[in-house]
């Protein structure tokens, strides 16, 4: 019996065969785990992040992660892509729902001005 993270890379390897970010438009990538949250801009072309955020950065460590954790988070990448010239993406959820944490990211990522 496959466990719930082998159901979730098998649902990332399937929706990655036909994302991929390109230096116009990169990728989005959000990785979750129980207690803290990532999300990387990935030029796939020419194999560079661009920017990315965490809920491990210095000012958001101490809290937990919830919904507002998640936001604050698309808040910073949403910015450092716009600093780095990036005003569109395709966004890679990474196999997990769209839903609460994962939802509350975009959503705050699209309110600093990011497009997907």
């Amino acid at each position: 019996m496959a466990s719930r993270t082998d159901a979730r890379r098998r649902r990332h390897n399937r929706v990655r065969k036909s994302l991929t970010g390109t230096a116009e438009r990169p990728r989005m990538a959000v990785y979750r785990s129980n207690r803290y949250i990532y999300v990387q801009v990935i030029d796939d072309v020419a194999g560079h992040t661009v920017a990315s955020a965490s809920s491990q950065e210095e000012e958001l460590r101490s809290d937990s992660l919830t919904e507002e954790t998640a936001a604050k988070v698309g808040k910073l990448v949403g910015d450092r892509a716009k600093e780095a010239g990036i005003t569109s993406v395709v966004f890679d959820r990474g196999g997990f729902t769209y839903h609460g944490k994962i939802k509350a990211l975009a959503e705050a990522a699209r309110e600093s001005g990011l497009e997907f």
